[in-house]
């Protein structure tokens, strides 16, 4: 059975850290684009950060650039390296993955993604 799970989330005063993980089940994750996205209630999923299959080339919104990093860890993990969060960060936040042979990952559209896991909490406030 192809699973997602994301764990790390918590909640962090502004400038805190965070660590997400995206962990697969019932796939190689080395022949997937894997995403994150974040969402808040009454807004769309909106794409954070991806990484492509094994190529590995990463994309970043705008909006985390120079504070997020996105890596694959062993061949069923990504990560996603919160820092120098704000409380605009806040929301849940999900990995998807589509199967691709492509160098590219897509940011812009969450309909691209095929699995996603049950999403992780994150909340940033002082």
């Amino acid at each position: 059975q192809v699973q997602l799970v994301e764990s790390g989330g918590g909640s962090v005063e502004p400038g805190g850290s965070l660590r997400l993980s995206c962990t697969a089940s019932g796939f190689n994750m080395g022949y997937y684009d894997i995403g994150w996205f974040r969402q808040v209630p009454g807004k769309d999923r909106e794409g954070v950060s991806c990484i492509s299959n094994s190529y590995g080339t990463r994309y970043y919104a705008d909006f985390v650039k120079g504070r997020f990093t996105i890596s694959r860890g062993n061949a069923q993990t990504v990560y996603l390296q919160m820092n120098n969060l704000q409380p605009e960060d806040t929301g849940v936040y999900y990995c998807g993955a589509v199967q691709d042979i492509t160098r590219i990952c897509i940011l812009s559209d969450s309909k691209e993604y095929s699995t996603w896991g049950q999403g992780t909490q994150v909340t940033v406030s002082s």
